[in-house]
C-alpha cells in the first residue's frame, strides 16, 4: 500500500507511551501511513518496543548512536519518510494523534505547514508546571522580537509539512524547536494553524536542560543573523 503521510517521532527513553501513541495514530489513520521512529539509543529499550510494533502496525526505527538532537532526529527522519506530507509530533502524548488527520488536511487543502498551535482559539495547555508556561512565553516572545514571526506558536514540536521543506540543506537542526526554523527558512509560503490542547508528558522525563535553552537562544541568533 503506497504511503501518503509519515509521522516522524524523535524517541530518548519513551517506552512507557510509544505503544499507546502508535495505537491511537493507527485509529486515526487507518492506512496510507507509516510511523518513523528515530530513537537515539535509548537505554529503555525504546527502539527494540518499536520494532516490535513493526510487526503489527507500518513503524519504521531509525536507531541513532547517541544523544544528537531533536532537530536533527526531525530531519533524518523526513529524509527516511516515504510519504509526501511529514508530520513531526512527540512519542510522550503530549501531542494528541487524533489532531494529525486535521494537520494532514490542511495540507491537502493547500497549505504548506500545518502548525498544531497552543496559542490558537480552540487550543491550550494543560497540566504544565507555571516554569514551563514562562519559558514557552517568554519562547514565543523571543522569536515574535527578534523574527518578527507572526504564527502563534512558532516554538511548537506539533506540525505537518511538505516534506520537500524538510529536505532544504539551509536547515541545520540546531535545537530541540525545528518548527521555527522552518517558518523562517520559508517566509511567504502558506502556514495554517490548528488547535490543539497540549497535556504535559504521561511517561518518562523532560530532556529541556539548560543546554536545550542555550542552543534554542543559539538559533535565534544565527536566524536574526540570516535574515539581516
Amino acid at each position: 500500500m503506497s504511503v501518503e503521510v509519515s509521522v516522524v517521532v524523535p524517541t530518548y527513553n519513551e517506552r512507557e507511551t510509544l505503544s499507546e501513541l502508535v495505537g491511537r495514530l493507527h485509529q486515526a489513520l487507518g492506512s496510507g501511513y507509516e510511523v518513523v521512529v528515530v530513537d537515539d539509543s535509548s537505554p529503555d529499550g525504546t527502539a527494540e518496543l518499536a520494532r516490535e510494533l513493526g510487526r503489527q502496525y507500518p513503524v519504521r526505527v531509525l536507531q541513532r548512536p547517541g544523544k544528537l538532537g531533536l532537530g536533527s532526529a526531525v530531519l533524518e527522519g523526513a529524509r527516511a519518510a516515504s510519504g509526501r506530507w511529514v508530520v513531526v509530533m512527540d512519542a510522550d502524548l503530549s501531542h494528541p494523534p487524533e489532531v494529525v488527520p486535521e494537520l494532514v488536511d490542511a495540507l491537502r487543502s493547500g497549505a504548506e505547514l500545518a502548525v498544531g498551535s497552543r496559542y490558537v482559539p480552540g487550543g491550550g495547555v494543560r497540566d504544565w508546571p507555571w516554569r514551563r508556561r514562562l519559558m514557552s512565553r517568554v519562547a514565543v516572545a523571543l522569536a515574535r522580537l527578534w523574527l518578527r514571526e507572526r504564527v502563534s506558536d512558532p516554538v511548537s514540536g506539533f506540525f505537518a509539512a511538505r516534506r520537500e521543506l524538510l529536505l532544504d540543506p539551509s536547515l541545520e537542526g540546531i535545537g530541540y524547536k525545528i518548527l521555527l526554523e522552518v517558518l523562517v527558512r520559508n517566509r511567504g509560503r502558506s502556514v495554517v494553524e490548528v488547535a490543539y490542547v497540549f497535556t504535559d508528558r504521561r511517561g518518562g522525563r523532560s530532556k529541556l536542560g539548560a543546554g536545550e535553552v542555550w542552543n534554542y537562544l543559539r538559533l535565534l541568533w544565527r536566524l536574526h543573523s540570516a535574515r539581516r
